[in-house]
């Protein structure tokens, strides 16, 4: 039986290859994540799952065992990251429409209110990006350039520098809009100079757009011009 006042959580690990199952290192660092984010919480931790899969890939059998356990106990389902539950954002949307509170480790300070904005905000990122896709294939076509199947065409030049830049772009804005999340919870606390902002988010351990622990004034400057020009 559940102990008065105490919660359960349930953790969830994945890895996409066999090499990294089989080192063993990936699945570890995120079983770290989540044991630490569970205690951090006063939780009880009472099962973990793993899979070795793609993260598009609903049916892996730890992500259903894991999902089983949280309904039967009414257990959070903590993850290192969202995408070690799953890619499909669609997917974490009905999660959380079906009450299966989740949690991410490297977003500690996010509820089950914030979990359901950032589900929609990843759905409607996978939407702009497919419609930026098709729309660049469709004037390649129009272009008359011949599109699929490798027909012995190899890259005379490097790497497309555009298009890394555009990727690191779009990484940086999906970190913004996370620690936006984090910043939103903060001011409605009531907190609100950078410099308390700052020690808000290092104490409780998000981590800072460069992945460092902890946050300065000038940090939390940055990421307010970052999150006022997105």
């Amino acid at each position: 039986m559940r102990a008065t006042g105490t919660r359960y959580a349930v953790g969830l690990y994945r890895v996409s290859t066999a090499e990294q199952g089989q080192s063993g290192l990936g699945l570890e660092a995120q079983q770290a994540s989540v044991r630490a984010f569970v205690a951090s919480q006063g939780w009880m931790l009472v099962s973990e799952h793993s899979d070795i899969a793609s993260g598009k890939d609903d049916r892996r059998p730890g992500f259903q065992a894991a999902l089983l356990k949280c309904r039967q106990l009414g257990a959070v389902l903590v993850a290192a990251r969202l995408d070690r539950i799953t890619r499909r954002a669609h997917t974490l949307s009905q999660l959380l429409e079906d009450g299966v509170s989740i949690r991410a480790a490297d977003m500690p300070g996010a509820d089950d209110l914030m979990m359901r904005i950032y589900a929609a905000m990843a759905q409607k990122e996978r939407e702009l990006i497919s419609a930026r896709t098709k729309a660049a294939l469709a004037a390649a076509k129009a272009r008359g350039t011949v599109l699929g199947g490798d027909r012995g065409y190899r890259p005379t030049m490097g790497p497309d520098a555009a298009a890394a830049a555009q990727a690191r772009r779009l990484e940086a804005e999906r970190v913004a809009h996370r620690l936006a999340l984090e910043v939103e919870a903060l001011r409605a606390e009531g907190i609100a100079s950078h410099s308390a902002l700052a020690q808000a988010l290092t104490a409780r351990g998000v981590p800072t757009p460069l992945g460092m622990s902890v946050w300065t004034h000038t940090t939390v400057a940055r990421l307010a011009v970052r999150l006022a020009t997105c």
